[in-house]
């Protein structure tokens, strides 16, 4: 799936290049069947294009486009990187798509680790060293301690009942009650 979804195109770098980042987010939901108690946790893959010097690329059209939106969300997570690293007040996620998704992930309560593939080949020495780093400026960043992602049995029944009210056709799985508008059944004497 994520293979049909991906862009790449061939350039003077790759034969293969990436047009795009993908994303793969996955939201997992447990409950504890003793106590009703839910944990939550969400897993965000990224594999990120990599940033691409235009005048080796020797991209022109749509590719230059894309090349330079690439560099941009990659700036972008530059930026935040640095702001997060020195602690400031405002961390600037809303100046890309990228860094507004990652948003969560970057947040004090998450585990987040970074894998940089870099090219065994002369010729991307400088683009090698460029990822290497961002890698190293990364690393320095400490975002705090990771927390569990938890609520109790009760808050959960109580987002079940809310839940009823806003979808009509929504069937609550903790309590059992019958969609609204919709025969409730009754007892034969």
């Amino acid at each position: 799936m994520g293979h049909e979804n991906r862009a790449t195109e061939c350039t003077n770098m790759n034969e293969h290049s990436s047009r795009s980042h993908a994303l793969l987010c996955v939201n997992i939901q447990g409950t504890n069947k003793t106590t009703g108690s839910r944990t939550s946790a969400r897993l965000n893959l990224i594999d990120l294009a990599g940033s691409e010097r235009v005048s080796k690329s020797g991209t022109d059209g749509e590719r230059l486009k894309e090349a330079q939106s690439i560099n941009r969300s990659l700036s972008a997570l530059g930026d935040v990187m640095h702001s997060l690293r020195s602690k400031s007040s405002h961390i600037p996620f809303r100046n890309s798509k990228l860094t507004y998704l990652l948003q969560d992930s970057l947040s004090g309560d998450s585990k987040t680790l970074m894998i940089v593939q870099i090219a065994p080949v002369e010729k991307n020495v400088g683009e090698t060293m460029c990822s290497l780093n961002f890698a190293s400026r990364v690393r320095t960043v400490e975002l705090g301690q990771a927390t569990k992602t938890s609520e109790s049995a009760e808050i959960a029944a109580l987002k079940d009942r809310l839940r009823l009210y806003e979808d009509p056709n929504a069937v609550s799985q903790v309590t059992g009650l019958p969609k609204r508008g919709s025969a409730i059944p009754t007892r034969k004497k």
